[in-house]
C-alpha cells in the first residue's frame, strides 16, 4: 500500500510525526483512518473504536513523548492507531492472525504499549500506580490513561477515580465519551454525561473560562485559583449539581470536540503544564468516517470482511444447512423458556448481542436488564433477583466471569440460591488471544461447594441443562459452551429433564475410553471413527458434569479400561481431567490417564482449529494420542 498515504508512509514512530506541522495532522488524521479501513476490510478486527479514536491517537503521539510518557488504552479495542504509529505500520497487516501482533495493547509486543489490556476498566488504576512509580522516582513523566464511557460504567474504574482523586499525581484521565460500547450504552452514569455534553449554556461558559485562564495564568497561581473557584461554583448553579469528577478530586475540562486534532494539541499541551489529576472529556463517534460504521455501530464493531467502498459485509454462502452459534441457541431457548416460567429473568453485562440475549431484549424488554460492563454487580445483582424467587439467568462470556469470582463464592454459592451462570466462549476463542480465551472456568467453579458445572456436547444437550436448571427447586448452576456453531442443524426438540451428574454413553469399545467434557466431544467421535476404520474399539463417555461427577459410570470405566484419554477445551491444571484423576485415584483405580487440553501456558492468538491443533487436542491430536497408546493393538491386529 505504499505510496497511497503521503503523510503515513513517512511515519514509521511518533518521533516522525513531531516533525510535521500541525495542521498538516488532519491529512495525516485522514490518511490513518483510510489505512484502517484499508487493511480491517480484508483483515478482520475490532473496526469502529479504532475509527472513532483516529484524531485522539495522533494528538496524544504528536504531543507526548511516548513512550518515556505513557499511554494506557482501555480495553485496547480502539488501539490499531496507535500500533501503526508506532513502529507496527508494516505489520499491521497481520494483526490478530497465528504468529501475528496481537489485536490488543501487549507489553511484549512493544514499549509503546505501556500496560497490557483486553478487558475494560483497568487503565485508571495501572496509569494511577505509574503516575505514583513516577512520581516518587522524581521524573516529570506524563501518564495518560484513555477510556471510553462503557469502561466506565465498571466498578474498577470507580475506584481507580477515588484513588486517583486524593493522589497528587501527575495523572491525566482522557474520556472517550462515544454514546456505546458494543451495545449502545445504559444506566445513570450514561444520562450524566448527556447532561453535561448537551447544556449549551455550560459548554460556552466552559470556553470561555478555558480562554480566561489562559489570559490569567500568567498573573500568577492565585489568580487562576480564583478563577477556578468561580468557574465550580457557577457549574453547579448551571447543571443543577455538582461535576462527578471534581467531586472525586479531578480537575474537569470539556467536553471538547474529539475530533478536532488541531485544537486537541493545542488542549493536550496546556493539560501537561496543569498539575495533579486532570480529566478530558472528548466526545467522539464511534465509526468516524465511515458513514456504514457510523450508522450501524453495534455491527461495525467486529464487523468480519466487508466492501470497503459500500460496507457490505462479505459473507461465504454455503447451500447446505448450517447449525447454529452456541449463543443464538441460548438466546432463542431462554425465550421459550421464559415464555412458560414467568419467574425467568436475563441479566448481562453490555453483552446483549454478543451473547444474543439482545433476543429476549427486544421481545420481552421488562424482563431483561443490560447493566453495563460490571460482570461483579451482575452476579450480585442475579443473587438478589434469586433471593426473592426469581430465576436470573445470567450470562457473561468465561474470560469476564473471572471478575466476579468472589461474588460467585460469596453471594451465590454459599446462599445456595438459584443463579444460572452461563458462560459463553468457554475454551479458547480464537483471534483476541490470551485476554479473552475461556480456559480456566472450569478449573475455578468445580472447587467451589454447591456448584453445579455442566458443559453440553451439542445444541440439544445446552437447550435440556437450561431447562434442568431452571425448574423449581435448583441451585447454583454453570453452564458452559464455546464461541462458534455447534453440530446439529436440527437442533429444536421437545425439553428433557437432564439428571444432575449424569454423563451418558456416546459409543461403547473395549480397546481405550474417550472420556470428554463439553463441545470438544465432537472431535473426539470424528476421532475414534477413524481409529475404529484400523481396528481400534474406542468407548467415548461424554460426562456432561464436572460437578457433580458420575461416580457409577467413573467406575464403571475404570473397571473396563487401563487407558482413558480425558478431553477438554479448558485449562489441564485443576480442570476436569484432575477432577477424573483425583477420584480415579480417591477411590484406588490404577487406570492410566492422559488429559489432553489448555497447557499450563498463557496461549496466544489464532483461529480456533489453529489453537486447537497447538494445543494438542484437535481431531488429529486426539487421533495421534489414541494411536500411541493403542499402537500394539493396532499391529498386532494387522498382523
Amino acid at each position: 500500500m505504499s505510496g497511497s498515504y503521503p503523510l503515513l508512509d513517512q511515519i514509521n514512530y511518533p518521533s516522525d510525526l513531531k516533525k510535521l506541522e500541525s495542521d498538516q495532522l488532519v491529512q495525516l488524521s485522514g490518511e490513518l483512518r483510510q489505512f484502517i479501513i484499508d487493511v480491517v476490510c480484508e483483515n478482520p478486527g475490532h473496526f469502529g473504536a479504532s475509527l472513532g479514536v483516529v484524531e485522539l491517537t495522533v494528538a496524544l503521539h504528536y504531543i507526548f513523548n511516548t513512550p518515556e510518557d505513557r499511554i494506557i488504552w482501555d480495553v485496547g479495542h480502539q488501539a490499531y492507531g496507535h500500533k501503526i504509529l508506532t513502529g507496527r505500520k508494516s505489520v499491521f497487516h497481520t494483526n490478530r492472525k497465528y504468529k501475528g501482533i496481537s489485536g490488543f495493547p501487549k507489553r511484549s509486543e512493544s514499549e509503546y504499549d505501556s500496560f497490557g489490556t483486553g478487558h475494560s476498566s483497568t487503565s485508571i488504576s495501572a496509569a494511577l500506580g505509574m503516575a505514583i512509580a513516577s512520581q516518587k522516582e522524581g521524573n516529570k513523566r506524563q501518564v495518560v490513561a484513555v477510556i471510553g464511557d462503557g469502561s466506565l460504567t465498571g466498578g474498577l474504574a470507580f475506584e481507580g477515580l477515588n484513588n486517583g482523586g486524593i493522589e497528587k499525581s501527575n495523572l491525566l484521565v482522557i474520556l472517550n465519551d462515544n454514546n456505546i460500547a458494543i451495545d449502545p450504552n445504559v444506566g445513570a452514569l450514561k444520562e450524566y454525561l448527556l447532561d453535561i455534553t448537551t447544556s449549551k449554556t455550560y459548554n460556552k461558559f466552559k470556553t470561555d473560562v478555558w480562554n480566561i485562564l489562559g489570559k490569567v495564568d500568567k498573573l500568577g497561581p492565585k489568580t487562576r485559583s480564583a478563577v477556578q473557584k468561580i468557574e465550580n461554583a457557577i457549574k453547579v448553579t448551571l447543571l443543577k449539581q455538582s461535576n462527578l469528577f471534581e467531586s472525586l478530586g479531578f480537575r474537569y475540562f470539556g467536553p471538547v470536540d474529539g475530533h478536532d486534532v488541531v485544537y486537541l494539541t493545542k488542549i493536550l499541551r496546556d493539560l501537561k503544564n496543569i498539575p495533579g489529576p486532570k480529566l478530558l472529556h472528548c466526545i467522539t463517534t464511534k465509526g468516524k468516517g465511515f458513514t456504514p460504521a457510523e450508522e450501524n455501530q453495534t455491527l461495525f464493531h467486529a464487523p468480519g470482511v466487508f466492501n470497503k467502498s459500500t460496507g457490505e459485509r462479505i459473507v461465504v454462502v454455503n447451500d447446505k444447512p448450517t447449525p447454529p452459534r452456541y449463543q443464538d441457541v441460548f438466546g432463542r431457548t431462554l425465550v421459550e423458556l421464559a415464555s412458560t416460567n414467568s419467574k425467568i429473568l436475563g441479566i448481562t453485562p453490555a453483552m446483549a448481542s454478543g451473547c444474543s440475549m439482545n433476543i429476549m431484549m427486544e421481545l420481552m424488554p421488562d424482563r431483561t436488564f443490560d447493566v453495563g460492563i460490571a460482570e461483579q454487580h451482575a452476579v450480585t445483582f442475579s443473587a438478589g433477583l434469586a433471593a426473592e424467587g426469581y430465576v436470573p439467568f445470567c450470562n457473561i462470556y468465561s474470560s469476564f466471569m473471572q471478575r466476579a469470582y468472589d461474588q460467585i463464592i460469596h453471594d451465590v454459592a454459599i446462599q445456595k440460591l438459584q443463579v444460572i451462570l452461563c458462560l459463553d466462549r468457554g475454551g479458547l476463542v480464537g483471534d483476541d488471544g490470551a485476554t479473552h480465551h475461556g480456559a480456566f472456568d472450569i478449573s475455578y467453579l468445580r472447587n467451589i461447594p454447591n456448584m453445579i458445572v455442566a458443559a453440553p456436547m451439542n445444541e440439544e444437550e445446552l437447550r435440556n441443562m437450561m431447562y434442568t436448571a431452571q425448574l423449581e427447586g435448583g441451585g447454583p448452576f454453570s453452564i458452559r459452551y464455546p464461541r462458534g456453531n455447534g453440530v446439529m442443524v436440527d437442533w429444536i426438540k421437545p425439553f428433557s429433564q437432564i439428571p444432575i451428574g449424569k454423563g451418558r454413553v456416546v459409543r461403547e469399545g473395549s480397546d481405550l475410553a474417550f472420556v470428554t467434557f463439553g463441545h470438544i466431544g465432537n472431535f473426539a467421535a470424528v476421532a475414534a471413527d477413524m481409529l475404529e476404520s484400523e481396528g481400534v474399539s474406542i468407548a467415548h463417555y461424554d460426562m456432561r458434569f464436572t460437578k457433580p461427577l458420575d461416580e457409577a459410570l467413573l467406575k464403571s470405566i475404570g473397571q473396563k479400561f487401563d487407558n482413558i484419554i480425558t478431553i477438554e477445551d479448558g485449562c489441564i491444571q485443576g480442570g476436569f481431567g484432575s477432577a477424573i484423576l483425583e477420584w480415579l485415584n480417591d477411590n484406588d483405580f490404577s487406570t492410566k490417564v492422559i488429559r489432553l487440553g489448555i497447557p499450563d501456558r498463557f496461549v496466544e492468538h489464532g483461529t480456533q482449529q489453529q489453537l486447537y491443533k497447538e494445543c494438542g487436542f484437535d481431531v488429529e491430536g486426539i487421533y495421534q494420542t489414541a494411536k500411541k497408546l493403542v499402537a500394539h493393538k493396532i499391529i498386532g491386529k494387522a498382523v
